[in-house]
């Protein structure tokens, strides 16, 4: 087995030692996960391009290219902007919370995302900065500190206490893919033991002839978690307290339906009909749509007091007269979101899309102070 040092084209640091085995194909394979770039091409340290893995000598240096031209590496120290782009120190204040880190560790893993857009070269992106010359980014710094730490070391750890569903989507956010699949998994893997097994759309079906009642559908403190229950009626369904995370219910009718206390994270409701709903219950249990896609629905005269639709997205939804006094609507996309007569006394809509969004006779003003975009 020989054992090599690998560089990005054109740098001499932050260099990883990897062993070559296989082919060609192999060893860039190897090369693209270690140093986060596409790699396509392998030159030794004088530059010459090398096109057969019998070439490869035990302890090499070996420079790795997307397929562009070679590049001194000595040119890294001559050049002060270059060098300080892999070195520099920078502190990024996220959600209020500071956090320090260098340039390299935002660009190196994940080079084609949004942070490495942002911090590849300076004041391309114009990011701004506090007072003490932190650059902000309106986002939740508990679930942003597991994805800093993964591009440190390419670990994902979750402290207790921090809902993986957040760190997905903040995830996802960043255009971070390789965290995201990762995430995916430890959701799935996560799910409820068999006895508590999501539902199919068959067995879901089943069960609602089986309960079905001339006053209602009583499904409440049940588990639907994932389960298509797109276009089904529920018009009245009782599913206070019931677990819906990441169910499909696109197209589905729930009109008056009785929501108190329901868990639908990420659940996918895109077109559904949601007319006076209750989502408030009187134990103080709030319901938790945080990140669920409520793009285009009709929840007109719904009450949802403390409703939680962080990062949630209601892109052209109707919520016209919906109580929505204490809600949480951070990050929460309303573009062209019919919200007159709603009252948002309370409501948290910092970070929020308002653009286009309605909000004539609206029950309370919209304050300045809660910092919408």
């Amino acid at each position: 087995m020989r054992r090599v040092t690998l560089f990005v084209n054109g740098t001499s640091t932050n260099g990883k030692v990897v062993a070559v085995y296989g082919s060609m194909e192999d060893l860039l394979s190897v090369a693209s996960s270690k140093l986060g770039i596409r790699a396509s091409s392998v030159y030794n340290g004088n530059g010459g391009l090398i096109d057969d893995i019998t070439l490869i000598r035990d302890d090499d240096v070996l420079y790795i290219s997307e397929g562009d031209s070679f590049e001194d590496p000595q040119d890294d120290f001559r050049d002060p902007d270059k060098c300080q782009t892999h070195t520099d120190w920078l502190t990024l204040n996220v959600g209020g919370r500071c956090f320090t880190t260098t340039r390299s560790t935002l660009v190196s893993k994940e080079p084609e995302s949004m942070l490495a857009h942002m911090f590849r070269e300076k004041d391309v992106w114009g990011n701004k900065q506090d007072s003490q010359g932190a650059y902000l980014i309106d986002r939740s710094p508990d679930y942003f500190e597991p994805i800093l730490n993964y591009l440190r070391h390419g670990q994902l750890i979750i402290n207790e206490g921090i809902n993986p569903l957040g760190v997905l989507e903040e995830a996802r956010f960043f255009g971070i893919e390789q965290l995201a699949e990762q995430l995916e998994t430890l959701i799935k893997s996560s799910q409820p033991p068999d006895d508590h097994s999501p539902l199919t759309r068959k067995e879901f079906i089943r069960f609602l002839l089986a309960t079905t009642t001339k006053a209602e559908l009583r499904c409440q403190g049940l588990n639907f978690t994932g389960a298509d229950l797109s276009r089904t009626n529920l018009t009245h369904a009782n599913l206070s307290g019931a677990n819906l995370e990441r169910a499909d219910l696109s197209m589905a009718c729930l009109d008056g339906a009785n929501l108190q206390g329901v868990k639908m994270l990420c659940t996918n409701a895109e077109g559904a009909t949601l007319r006076s709903c209750n989502f408030e219950d009187p134990a103080g249990i709030k319901a938790n749509l945080e990140g669920a896609n409520l793009k285009g629905v009709d929840m007109e005269g719904s009450q949802m007091t403390g409703i939680n639709l962080r990062v949630a997205t209601l892109k052209n939804a109707k919520l016209k007269n919906c109580n929505l006094r204490g809600a949480t609507l951070a990050g929460t996309d309303l573009e062209n979101c019919d919200l007159s007569g709603c009252d948002l006394q309370e409501a948290n809509l910092r970070g929020s899309n308002v653009k286009g969004a309605i909000f004539e006779e609206m029950l309370t003003p919209l304050h300045m102070s809660q910092s919408v975009r």
